[in-house]
């Protein structure tokens, strides 16, 4: 058993929180290589290090995992297969995401198109739907979920029921 020091990011920092701090280096990784808690990474530059959050949330583009000594190590997305997904309109593109949203299945919602992983059945559907869908090589970037931020779900109310017979 090795003894090998490594260092260790325990803290998640939003791209929209980084400010003017300059990243050490670049972890990219594949959308789902970026849901995580913890587990030993390499970066571009070669350095190891220690993933080691409170609980697993989803890296996305342009997030930082702070290490121990406040370096940040920014988080690329790599280049994946997706179906690009376009409609006649915005009305018929906020229908298909809802068709899609309610799969559970990731999703990019662009300006004019949506995004998801390579799905040869969704592609199918979304076509029958009368979609035009394109397989495209990008970094996939879905909608972080509504619990999914690093401060975690919260809430501060009851979750108690009363129910009564009528």
């Amino acid at each position: 058993m090795s003894n090998t020091y490594l260092p260790r990011a325990a803290k998640v920092v939003l791209a929209e929180s980084i400010g003017p701090r300059q990243s050490k280096d670049n972890l990219v990784l594949a959308f789902d290589d970026r849901h995580t808690r913890r587990e030993v990474r390499v970066t571009e530059g070669g350095l190891r290090f220690l993933i080691d959050l409170e609980r697993a949330i989803v890296l996305r583009e342009g997030d930082a995992l702070e290490l121990e000594d406040g370096a940040l190590i920014t988080v690329r997305a790599a280049a994946e297969a997706l179906l690009e997904i376009r409609a006649a309109n915005a009305d018929a593109l906020l229908r298909t995401a809802w068709h899609i949203g309610n799969r559970h299945t990731p999703l990019e919602v662009g300006h004019d198109a949506l995004y998801i992983s390579f799905d040869h059945v969704l592609a199918d559907m979304l076509r029958a739907r009368g979609c035009t869908v394109s397989e495209v090589t990008r970094p996939f970037n879905p909608e972080r979920g509504a619990y999914d931020t690093p401060g975690g779900h919260k809430h501060s109310h009851s979750h108690g029921h009363h129910h009564h017979e009528h």
